[in-house]
């Protein structure tokens, strides 16, 4: 097996891994979001995050998920390569009107962290009838003979 050497996606590998060690603050986790009928299915990559670090929450209209992932060192160990970053994740949503809220509900599995939030009654779509000509003149005479 041949084996090549770039110099040059190398050290894009390592300024990459610079830059990523060196940013302070959260980083952001990739997310998904559809519709679903009437709920709105959020879900976010967060791989070897600890269950336990992970907190969803709403405050007025705004959805935040914080998480927290360690960077496992065993004592006296050296580091050759770090490409996995570790720290805080965050993401926050602007809700609109139309969520159930108390409704929202989240799963974490094989590091994927789901996030239902159900649309609420009045925003969900409905069918208005619509009535006749020939309706409204019966409805209006027979209002009148009952009176």
């Amino acid at each position: 097996m041949a084996m090549t050497f770039d110099p040059f996606s190398e050290l894009d590998r390592w300024a990459a891994g610079a830059l990523q060690q060196a940013r302070s603050g959260p980083r952001q986790m990739p997310v998904d979001l559809q519709r679903d009928h009437e709920r709105y299915v959020l879900n976010a990559d967060l791989p070897g995050v600890d269950p336990g670090s992970i907190d969803v929450g709403v405050d007025g209209q705004l959805l935040t998920i914080r998480a927290q992932r360690t960077a496992d060192v065993a004592e006296g160990s050296k580091w050759l390569t770090r490409e996995r970053p570790s720290g805080t994740y965050l993401r926050q949503f602007s809700v609109g009107q139309g969520v159930d809220i108390a409704g929202i509900s989240a799963s974490y599995d094989n590091g994927v962290l789901s996030v239902v939030i159900p649309v609420s009654e009045q925003a969900k779509p409905r069918k208005i009838a619509v009535q006749g000509q020939s309706e409204h003149v019966e409805s209006d005479t027979q209002k009148s003979l009952t009176h």
